[in-house]
């Protein structure tokens, strides 16, 4: 999704649509928080082309389309201050990429197309310390990274989506 959403070319205001055209969070450096790049809320500012682009997927032959889903996560959306929405985000995200399947399908009802709910990495891990000075180091518990995962799979889930795919 990520490649084909880059060549639309999109600008800060397309990421924002009418839902957070006010947005004006401020980052810890003092710095206003850009959505440009973050592809996911793309569900809700430019949903009928995020539509479109999972049809287009299927049109090309593909069975199975991800969900624009990647970065899904309270941790990946927290660095655009995006935190609350992220259930809204998964649930929605897979209910455009079901729909899209659902045309697809129903044009070419011998020929089912499935969706495959994408639950990204994230920007911290457990298995490297970010710190070279401290090996053992870890910036985030395995709680930390549980919790957020749950709450992106019960909003692809509550979305329909057929599987899930951990990327």
């Amino acid at each position: 999704m990520g490649t084909r959403i880059q060549a639309e070319k999109l600008e800060e205001a397309d990421y924002r649509g009418d839902r957070f055209k006010d947005f004006n969070e401020i980052d810890a450096n003092g710095v206003p928080v850009s959505l440009k790049g973050n592809n996911d809320l793309l569900i809700f500012s430019k949903p009928d082309m995020v539509r479109d682009i999972h049809k287009e997927y299927f049109a090309a032959g593909s069975d199975i389309c991800e969900t624009n889903t990647f970065n899904g996560t309270t941790i990946s959306q927290g660095e655009y201050k995006m935190q609350p929405v992220v259930y809204e985000l998964n649930k929605k995200g897979a209910e455009l990429a079901k729909q899209a399947a659902a045309d697809v399908t129903k044009a070419e009802p011998h020929k089912p197309r499935f969706v495959a709910g994408a639950v990204g990495p994230t920007s911290r891990t457990l298995s490297v310390s970010p710190s070279v000075e401290d090996p053992s180091f870890r910036n985030v518990t395995w709680d930390e990274l549980v919790e957020p995962y749950k709450q992106q799979v019960g909003g692809l889930v509550d979305g329909a989506v057929d599987l899930l795919m951990i990327e």
